[in-house]
């Protein structure tokens, strides 16, 4: 096992060094030692922090990532909040796809303006009841 110094994690990991302090702060990760003035890291840091990437990058919080770490370091991860998680990114990914879907619509539609447009107007009606939310989560939208 070798040693990293703070700046070599950080660079290795793509973060800033007050990241890595505000993660072992938070008891993300913990460092071994000093070297100087210098934090010192053992490479398993390096495996840890691209898991907090993974799931920073999945929408978690710090809080429930450091709740997946076992007393001992090793991952114990709720299968079930997992698949709560990829529900969560499903209902998402139908949001923005249908929205995504309405822009392209307006952006190309032939109607000499928006407001002619039958679809346009829909989307306009939805948004206007407060409920574009909901049409637009439902799978059977057609916006």
């Amino acid at each position: 096992m070798s040693d990293l110094d703070i700046a070599e994690v950080a660079q290795r990991a793509g973060v800033t060094a007050a990241t890595l302090r505000f993660y072992e702060e938070k008891g993300l990760i913990r460092s071994i030692g000093r070297r100087g003035l210098r934090r010192v890291f053992g490479d398993s840091v390096l495996e840890r922090l691209a898991f907090i990437s993974l799931g920073r990058a999945a929408g978690f919080s710090l809080a429930e990532i450091g709740r997946m770490f076992a007393p001992g370091g090793t991952l114990d991860i709720d299968r079930s909040l997992l698949a709560e998680r990829a529900d969560e990114l499903d209902r998402t990914i139908r949001r923005l796809g249908a929205l995504r879907d309405g822009l392209r619509h307006a952006a190309a539609c032939p109607a000499p303006s928006h407001m002619e447009c039958p679809t346009f107007r829909r989307i306009l009606r939805a948004a206007e009841s407060k409920s574009l939310e909901r049409h637009i989560a439902s799978p059977r939208s057609k916006i």
